[in-house]
C-alpha cells in the first residue's frame, strides 16, 4: 500500500515504518495517525515481517499532535472522539502486536508522540533524542496511553513530575529512569538498531509475542491469575515449532533455526 505521510519498507523479516512529515517534525494528523495505524496492521497480517522498527524522518522522532490542523477545523471540535477514533486505535494496535516493536528514537518526542514511543516494546535513543509531556502547557492531560504506558515503565512519582512541570527529559536521564533501552551517539543509532532486530527478526517470535501478551495481561491479574495464565501461554509455547527445534539446538550444540512459529 502506498502511503503519504509515512515511509512503509520490509527488508529481512523487519518492517521500518518511518514517521514522514519533517517540516513539521513528525507532527500527526488524521492522515498520518491512519497510515501508522494501517502500516502496523500490514507488519501484523505479514508473515515475513517478525520484528517492526518505528523512527522518524529529519530531526525528530515527532512533536506530537499538529495543533494547526486542529486549530485549522470547522464546527465543533471533540477531542475526546479524536483520541477514540485516531490515537487510541493506533496505540492498541502496538500493544497487541504480537511482533517486538523496537522505537528509534532519533530526536524529540513529544506529547502524543512520547504515548506512541512508550508503546514500543523497546527503545532505543539517539544521545540527541528527548521527551516531553507538554499537555499541561496548554491545559490538557497525558493522552495517547502516555497515563497507562508511563507509571508502569518509571512509576507514578516521576510520571505525575513529567506530566505536570512539562519538563524536558533528555536522553540520558530517560536511561537513567529506565525509559529507553540504550542511549548511542546520533550517527549510530540505526546501525545500532540493527543490531537488535537482526537477532530478533530470527529469533522466537511466537514466544516473543506470547512474552509480551503474558506481560501486559498480568497488569490487570492477581499472582494466581498471572500463574495460570503464563502455564496457559507456555502451553502454546511447548507445542510450537520453534521449542522443538531450540531444545534440539541445543541438545546437538548448535545455533537454532527458528521460524517464529
Amino acid at each position: 500500500m502506498s502511503y503519504e505521510t509515512i515511509l512503509y519498507e520490509t527488508a529481512d523479516n523487519v518492517a521500518t515504518i518511518t514517521l514522514n512529515r519533517p517540516d513539521s517534525l513528525n507532527a500527526f494528523n488524521d492522515q498520518m495517525i491512519g497510515e501508522t495505524t494501517d502500516a502496523f496492521k500490514q507488519a501484523s497480517r505479514d508473515k515475513a515481517v517478525r520484528c517492526v522498527v518505528i523512527t522518524g524522518s529529519g530531526r525528530g522522532f515527532s512533536s506530537g499532535q499538529d495543533l494547526a490542523d486542529v486549530q485549522a477545523r470547522e464546527g465543533d471540535f471533540s477531542i475526546g472522539d479524536h483520541l477514540r477514533h485516531g490515537y487510541h486505535r493506533l496505540i492498541k494496535q502496538m500493544v497487541r502486536l504480537e511482533k517486538p516493536i523496537v522505537a528509534a528514537v532519533n530526536g524529540v518526542a513529544a506529547g502524543a508522540g512520547c504515548g506512541v514511543a512508550l508503546a514500543a516494546d523497546l527503545r532505543l535513543a539517539s544521545d540527541k533524542a528527548s521527551f516531553i509531556l507538554a499537555f499541561s502547557r496548554v491545559g490538557l492531560i497525558p493522552d495517547s496511553g502516555t497515563n497507562w504506558l508511563l507509571p508502569r515503565i518509571i512509576g507514578y512519582g516521576r510520571a505525575y513530575e513529567l506530566a505536570i512541570t512539562a519538563d524536558r527529559l533528555t536522553a540520558d536521564k530517560a536511561l537513567e529512569w529506565g525509559v529507553v533501552n540504550r542511549v548511542v551517539p546520533h550517527d549510530q543509532l540505526m546501525e545500532t538498531v540493527a543490531a537488535w532486530t537482526g537477532p530478533l527478526a530470527t529469533g522466537a517470535t511466537l514466544a516473543y509475542g506470547l512474552t509480551k501478551r503474558a506481560m501486559h495481561r498480568a497488569f490487570d491479574q492477581s499472582l494466581a491469575e498471572a500463574l495460570d495464565y503464563e502455564a496457559y501461554l507456555q502451553e502454546t509455547a511447548a507445542r510450537s515449532h520453534d521449542f522443538s527445534e531450540g531444545v534440539a539446538a541445543f541438545v546437538e550444540k548448535r545455533p537454532a533455526e527458528f521460524r517464529g512459529k
